[in-house]
């Protein structure tokens, strides 16, 4: 075995550690990431104790929060708080369902045009193509097209955003394929597919996790934007983008039909971002190593 050979095994075996160690050091992944489990379990297990989100009382409608509705009730008499954590399972679900689709689509994009030069330029010119138009502007003429339904939304939000992976992940892939033992593999004779799966796809996937969070949060605000559009799920299945699109209405007197979801889509969107940006910290040995020296810089000298 070769001294490079070892030394890549050696700092292969010492990246979990430092990313560990760079993990726990990290107050603002562990902080947003347990607001974000906790913000989870409550959509997932909350609607078994709470009433019926579509049960409609009109002799009770708008009422402010109390306690017998903690919340208070919207122009149907339906309790909020069923509906904004109902709406939150369904909100917080699509998104994670478009997010998966559109990441692996792009990331096999990615991986296909990264490796096989013959193909990057056609692939790459179609995904420049591709993000050239406005993300919410082409899921609306996609939405109306195909007509608005859950399904049609999964599939346009996947098609305006597996660009975007294509490009992160072929970025990505063009600097691993430029390294010595990848070389090294391809003179060895090793099957391209082979060195694809065995040696470029495992330095790919740490990037790929990031980019999965921070398309989690653009993936909320564009279905907030459909749902609220009435070209996402329809009523009354409740969404937080679609109880905004409710409460419009009765913005002077009853401002918390618009509060509560605008607030619960924001806090969202705000604990992916903070979760993304600390998980490149610590998964990408660059972006690290230039955070840490950015910290030296402004670290002020010790008074004499």
């Amino acid at each position: 075995m070769t001294t490079e050979a070892v030394a890549g095994r050696v700092g292969a075996a010492g990246r979990p550690s430092a990313a560990s160690r760079a993990w726990r050091r990290n107050p603002v992944l562990i902080t947003a990431t347990t607001l974000l489990v906790l913000i989870v379990l409550a959509v997932v297990l909350l609607p078994v104790f709470l009433p019926d989100a579509n049960a409609t009382d009109p002799v009770h409608r708008l009422l402010p929060p109390s306690a017998d509705h903690l919340l208070g009730t919207d122009s149907y008499g339906r309790d909020v708080l069923s509906r904004l954590v109902s709406g939150g399972r369904a909100s917080l679900g699509l998104s994670a369902l478009i997010t998966l689709c559109a990441a692996f689509t792009g990331m096999v994009i990615g991986l296909v045009s990264g490796f096989y030069r013959t193909v990057d330029a056609v692939v790459m010119r179609i995904m420049d193509a591709w993000m050239s138009f406005p993300a919410i502007i082409l899921a609306m003429a996609l939405a109306i097209g195909l007509g608005a339904s859950i399904w049609t939304e999964l599939i346009a939000l996947t098609v305006i955003f597996t660009p975007f992976t294509a490009r992160v992940i072929r970025s990505r892939v063009l600097s691993v394929a430029a390294r010595q033992y990848i070389g090294a593999a391809r003179v060895s004779g090793m099957r391209p597919a082979k060195i694809l799966f065995v040696h470029v796809l495992p330095n790919v996937l740490p990037l790929a996790l990031v980019q999965v969070v921070i398309l989690s949060a653009s993936a909320m605000l564009v279905d907030g934007a459909m749902s609220f559009l009435g070209l996402g799920i329809a009523p009354p299945t409740p969404t937080w983008g679609n109880m905004i699109a409710e409460g419009r209405s009765y913005l002077t007197q009853a401002p918390w039909l618009i509060v509560l979801p605008g607030a619960a889509i924001m806090l969202c969107v705000l604990l992916l971002n903070l979760i993304g940006s600390s998980m490149r910290n610590v998964v990408d040995a660059r972006a690290r190593s230039m955070s840490e020296l950015q910290k030296l810089r402004t670290r002020r000298p010790a008074p004499r």
